[in-house]
């Protein structure tokens, strides 16, 4: 099997997990920290895995220019997401400042 076929197998694999799990997941998240509430230990858990999973995708993104903008949305609302909830966090340590 070619690269070239390995990457477009294990792309259509990433695009649905994309579609099917991780998108609507995250939405989720980012109405809740929108919403001002705080995240719970499988929440960060689940932005870590997002996380690693990018960068383990990096090589396959630089083959595949493509799909960089898609690729910068995601990382986009990743980062969306944990700045919110960082603030969140902070505002819950110390209310009243």
């Amino acid at each position: 099997m070619s690269e070239s076929s390995r990457d477009a197998g294990v792309l259509a694999v990433l695009l649905e997990r994309l579609e099917k799990q991780r998108l609507p997941r995250a939405l989720d998240l980012k109405t809740k920290v929108d919403q001002g509430e705080r995240l719970h230990e499988l929440d960060l858990r689940f932005l870590q895995e997002l996380l690693v999973d990018a960068s383990a995708a990096k090589p396959l993104l630089e083959r595949h220019p493509e799909h960089h903008e898609l690729a910068g949305r995601v990382l986009n609302l990743y980062k969306q997401i944990t700045d919110k909830a960082l603030e969140n966090e902070q505002r819950s340590q110390n209310p009243g400042g």
